[in-house]
């Protein structure tokens, strides 16, 4: 059996990442319900938002999900709390060192998954006692790795460095770009910007459809001063973009950041002002669809893919 598929008790090795302002208990009950892990994402909830919405998930399936916690969120302490209370099996961390939590979360029975850009926290991961690795190359949306490392480079040198249970993230969309992934040497994908735009995603439909649109180049990685994150090319990239160009403080970039720039563009819409975070493989995005009809689609990719392989067949 599949170590994904086993280590979280789900049909398909697919995690849906938990994306700030896109994965809500809707999204993550509909991965979940069509064979895959949904997460939530708490980057973008308050305590009693993640609350709500953990509520409102096991309403919605009967299958394992799991959190999505940036380490480095002011209230940690109170969402992981909230967590244990109601017993959340699965969470994935990200944007800090697994050593704080990991012990805390593993005393109660919770599953940890841990995201990296580099094989050398993919050791340190081992070492915290994670169950999972998560590598992520850079092609993917929202905050990135430093290294820059892309996913193809990613995956196998992850795969040296430890025998953990690794999935691979960062410019995946498709059942064909999972085969590559787990021929490379991981067990699974987690998956974040097809899931971005489905029917389901919490975020605004005008975001959606924007993405739809993008192509090569739509994206590009900015902030490098504060951290790295992969931007839709809008007015505020622009903006971003000529301030680094021209040498601007780590406080003026802040300032330029401001609050509530992410949920101004991917939950309220606005296209221009908003951080638009989104992956590369957003140019091979072309619809808003249902989750069922993602998962399927993949898992026949994936299948397609692979069946042509051992024939020696790649008509891709």
């Amino acid at each position: 059996m599949n170590l994904i598929c086993k280590l979280f008790d789900i049909k398909y090795p697919i995690i849906q990442g938990g994306m700030v302002w896109c994965s809500g208990w809707k999204l993550a009950s509909a991965v979940s319900n069509s064979g895959g892990l949904g997460l939530l994402g708490a980057g973008s909830m308050h305590p009693e938002t993640l609350e709500e919405h953990i509520v409102k998930t096991k309403a919605a399936t009967q299958k394992p999900f799991g959190v999505n916690v940036p380490l480095l969120y002011p209230e940690t302490e109170r969402i992981m709390d909230i967590i244990a209370a109601h017993e959340v099996p699965v969470v994935f961390t990200s944007a800090g060192s697994p050593k704080k939590w990991t012990s805390w979360l593993k005393d109660k029975g919770i599953t940890v998954a841990h995201v990296v850009s580099s094989s050398f926290f993919a050791a340190k991961c081992e070492d915290a006692g994670v169950d999972a690795i998560v590598a992520e190359g850079f092609e993917a949306g929202g905050h990135n790795g430093r290294e820059e490392t892309t996913t193809m480079t990613l995956i196998p040198a992850v795969r040296k460095a430890t025998r953990l249970p690794l999935l691979a993230a960062g410019g995946i969309g498709s059942g064909q770009a999972m085969l590559a992934a787990m021929l490379l040497g991981a067990d699974g994908v987690q998956i974040g910007s097809a899931f971005a735009v489905s029917e389901e995603s919490s975020a605004h439909i005008d975001f959606k459809k924007l993405v739809t649109e993008l192509g090569e180049g739509g994206t590009k990685l900015a902030l490098k001063k504060l951290a790295p994150t992969r931007l839709v090319k809008n007015n505020f990239f622009e903006q971003v973009d000529a301030a680094e160009k021209a040498g601007m403080s780590v406080e003026a970039l802040r300032e330029l950041l401001g609050r509530g720039r992410a949920k101004k563009g991917m939950f309220e819409g606005n296209l221009q002002e908003g951080e638009l975070e989104i992956g590369q493989v957003s140019a091979m995005l072309d619809g808003i669809l249902p989750v069922a009809t993602i998962m399927e689609n993949i898992v026949n990719g994936y299948e397609a893919a692979r069946k042509q392989a051992e024939q020696g067949k790649f008509n891709f």
